[in-house]
């Protein structure tokens, strides 16, 4: 049965619509008489529309998981707060059968004068749930959400990723039939992130329907059975999860081989920041494409803000969100003793030449005090390079192309005669 339809749905919102609501009709005369032609410009200009999504059709299944990935910009969000009746649609139509529960912005969803433990049972009240049912799932919803000795507190005063942790907990065990969830998981740390992943694999096989979103493809390629690529407000390609992810990533997806941010915008905590990733060349630019007989170095500049250790660390996969290898620097002999000083620092990882197949690859990057803990820093995924190999002439024997398996290394081979026969 199917409990999402979506047809032909557009949303366009005004460029310039905000100058209309912060100039008078006095100072739109004197700047007409000032420069008519300009004003002309102008007012045009406030009369265009930017279409955020634009004739969207799709549908879901009863207890179907569906991935929504995308560029920034691409509709995800736009898409998500129409099916969770947030904002409506300039055209079209989505008809949801089922109670919607959603996780979208960090903010939305509860109150903020009330504490979290009255935003539970306001959640569960919206949903139609009885106050025995929700008491039910209460002492599940404080044991998942790690806050319990905030309970009595209002929600205004949480941290994002406590809001989140409750969010997510309120959403997750309220049992609606219809879960919504954007890329707002992101602000919590690693190891929730996990066991809301987790959470969710148990709702999806409780037969209860999903919208995922997020950047993450592993999670996506594990999580859903079917996803849909957004493409500047469009539908660029809906089937099965895998195959998908695979076209995001050898397009649009596997285009940024470095990131950077500013000190106040970077991922981190008090104890370290991220400043920049990049993937590497052999003459030392950043290069999105890689041949494969050349080595690929992964570059990561970072803050330590506090004296303390840090341990970098890599996980890599392949375009069909494999996991293929995790790697951080256990050969240093100081590794889990060396304090840091305050200071920028960089380090960088060598990826050897010819170990990979051919195609797109992408690194999630993370920073943490020691094994174990919790990442104080995460980006997922960072950054992508893409293996490609050019045709040599002198090499006696050529197979080019993609080989079997998720990596392709050179090894060394040897035939060694043993004697004559019998």
């Amino acid at each position: 049965m199917k409990v999402i339809e979506v047809n032909n749905l557009s949303k366009s919102y005004r460029i310039g619509a905000r100058r209309e609501a912060y100039f008078s009709i006095r100072e739109d005369i004197s700047d007409f008489l000032k420069n008519p032609f300009q004003w002309l410009r102008d007012y045009r200009a406030s009369r265009e529309n930017f279409w955020a999504l634009k004739d969207v059709s799709f549908s879901v299944e009863e207890g179907e998981v569906l991935g929504i990935i995308g560029l920034n910009g691409a509709g995800k969000s736009t898409l998500l707060k129409i099916l969770s009746r947030i904002t409506p649609p300039t055209e079209g139509e989505a008809i949801i059968k089922g109670r919607v529960r959603s996780l979208l912005e960090v903010g939305t969803g509860f109150h903020p004068e009330l504490t979290g433990r009255e935003n539970i049972y306001l959640n569960g009240a919206i949903l139609g749930m009885t106050k025995k049912e929700i008491e039910s799932k209460f002492n599940e919803i404080i044991e998942f959400s790690e806050i319990g000795k905030f309970l009595d507190t209002p929600v205004k005063k949480y941290s994002s990723g406590m809001y989140v942790r409750l969010a997510f907990s309120v959403a997750a065990h309220l049992e609606p039939e219809i879960l919504i969830i954007d890329e707002v998981l992101a602000v919590g740390d690693t190891a929730f992130q996990k066991k809301c992943l987790k959470r969710m694999e148990g709702v999806a096989k409780g037969g209860r329907t999903v919208l995922f979103v997020s950047h993450n493809m592993s999670a996506i390629s594990s999580l859903c059975s079917r996803a849909i690529l957004l493409r500047q407000g469009k539908v660029a390609a809906q089937g099965p999860a895998s195959q998908v992810v695979n076209e995001y990533l050898s397009t649009e997806g596997g285009s940024s081989s470095q990131i950077s941010w500013s000190f106040e915008d970077a991922p981190g905590s008090e104890l370290m920041k991220f400043k920049s990733i990049k993937a590497v060349n052999k003459q030392g630019e950043v290069s999105l494409n890689i041949e494969i007989n050349e080595p690929c170095d992964i570059e990561i500049e970072f803050w330590c803000l506090k004296k303390t250790k840090i341990t970098p660390s890599l996980h890599l996969y392949n375009q069909f969100g494999v996991l293929l290898f995790y790697t951080m620097n256990l050969h240093d002999k100081n590794w889990g003793r060396k304090e840091y000083e305050p200071g920028l620092y960089k380090c960088s990882c060598r990826m050897p030449a010819n170990l990979f197949n051919e195609g797109t690859y992408y690194v999630n990057a993370y920073l943490s005090r020691d094994v174990g803990q919790p990442a104080d820093a995460v980006k997922e995924p960072a950054v992508f390079f893409r293996i490609y190999e050019e045709y040599s002439a002198d090499r006696t024997m050529y197979m080019p192309g993609q080989y079997l398996g998720a990596i392709r290394p050179l090894l060394s081979w040897n035939i060694d005669y043993q004697g004559p026969l019998g």
